[in-house]
């Protein structure tokens, strides 16, 4: 399997790890914000651990479009559901990685909060042409949806 012209098989663990770093944003549904960093330490920590430096002006755009300029100094106790999911998209987009993947990414929030996520997740993926790969059971969810595979038994059963 290839994923942005890296072929997949034969990759050893560190290089699998390392593929996962640069080419995958992963946002997860309880959002997984460390607690002890800020809003904008939460987004920069993929770029922290692969020791490379911001595209400030990457940054600004996805926390202006994202709504979280006025709290980037803020810890991930002082956000809402909708603000900590929202870091947690930010922080996937940041290092302009080729695939997104969301599990649940709306499973803790409420219905309107969960209905904007969903809007921004979607635009956002087109606006910088990313696959997004979303797991969910929420039907309404999935019918935004490009393409919808359901999975039974840890198998494809239909598209």
């Amino acid at each position: 399997m290839c994923v942005d012209g890296v072929n997949l098989e034969g990759l050893r663990e560190k290089q699998m790890a390392v593929f996962r770093r640069k080419k995958i944003g992963f946002i997860f549904q309880n959002y997984n914000l460390v607690p002890t960093l800020t809003v904008e330490e939460n987004i920069l920590f993929p770029l922290d651990l692969d020791g490379s430096a911001p595209d400030e002006n990457f940054l600004q755009e996805i926390v202006s479009l994202l709504g979280l300029k006025d709290r980037m100094q803020a810890y991930p106790n002082m956000l809402s559901g909708g603000q900590q999911q929202r870091v947690a998209i930010a922080r996937a987009l940041i290092s302009k990685p080729p695939v997104i993947l969301a599990d649940e990414p709306t499973g803790n929030l409420d219905s309107r909060n969960g209905q904007n996520v969903a809007g921004l997740l979607k635009m956002t993926a087109q606006l910088y042409h990313r696959t997004l790969v979303m797991i969910t059971h929420n039907q309404e969810l999935a019918q935004l949806a490009d393409r919808v595979l359901y999975m039974e038994d840890g198998r494809i059963a239909r598209e």
